[in-house]
């Protein structure tokens, strides 16, 4: 590593949805592949979209601690009946509902992360139950070191247990963590916490008609194109 910026960093927690994986498009696709009768983009937007209100239940104590796969499933009860689908059994219920364990990568996300991984402890922090990561990982290759969730810490992103949950289980002080992830709000939660951050372009997360905007934020340690980009920033 030969930037001063980096020369401190011991481990890289990476966001997963939208930062490694491509959880629009993979969806999408499948949806699509199943024939249901309904739009794949659609779906896989709608899908996401109850995520944020589902977890906030749990955060708010309407409900008790909830893995994203229960959540999930709870959302997608939900829009079978909004999108009208009746047919599905039991078995293609589950089956669907672990798309979310099937998410394929971006392109520069399995090379990035075995660069960094050479340098630094790479780690998820992602709101994804274990298990859920775990078959991630093993779908599309993901070369991690630890699978660190919310799970483990009983709290979701962006509860501060989490970023310095990170810190507690590699011993390290925080600033020697730095969050990589695809959206701010996850970064200034971490910043505040006294972390590192890496904002990673991702302008197609919510795919092309809905494009994000990637502007650099200046309170970032870096800001990459890819993770690949970031390997190069980082010397590794």
């Amino acid at each position: 590593m030969t930037d001063n910026l980096s020369s401190n960093i011991k481990v890289l927690a990476f966001d997963i949805f939208g930062t490694v994986v491509d959880w629009y498009g993979s969806i999408a696709r499948e949806v699509d592949a199943m024939h249901l009768g309904v739009d794949g983009d659609k779906f896989a937007l709608a899908w996401r979209a109850g995520y944020v209100p589902a977890m906030q239940r749990v955060m708010l104590g309407e409900l008790g601690w909830t893995l994203i796969d229960d959540l999930h499933r709870m959302i997608l009860d939900q829009m079978l009946a909004d999108f009208k689908i009746t047919n599905l059994s039991e078995a293609q219920k589950r089956h669907l509902n672990k798309v979310w364990h099937r998410l394929d990568p971006w392109p520069d996300s399995v090379a990035g992360l075995q660069r960094m991984k050479s340098a630094f402890t790479i780690c998820t922090l992602s709101n994804g139950n274990i298990g859920l990561l775990t078959n991630m990982a093993k779908h599309a290759g993901l070369p991690w070191d630890c699978i660190l969730s919310a799970e483990v810490f009983k709290k979701y992103k962006p509860d501060p247990a989490t970023y310095l949950g990170v810190s507690q289980v590699f011993d390290v002080p925080p600033e020697q963590v730095m969050l990589v992830a695809a959206h701010q709000s996850d970064l200034d939660a971490a910043r505040a916490c006294g972390l590192r951050t890496a904002y990673i372009e991702r302008p197609l997360e919510y795919g092309s008609k809905q494009m994000k905007d990637v502007s650099a934020d200046s309170n970032n340690t870096f800001h990459a194109g890819s993770l690949i980009e970031l390997a190069d920033q980082l010397g590794c």
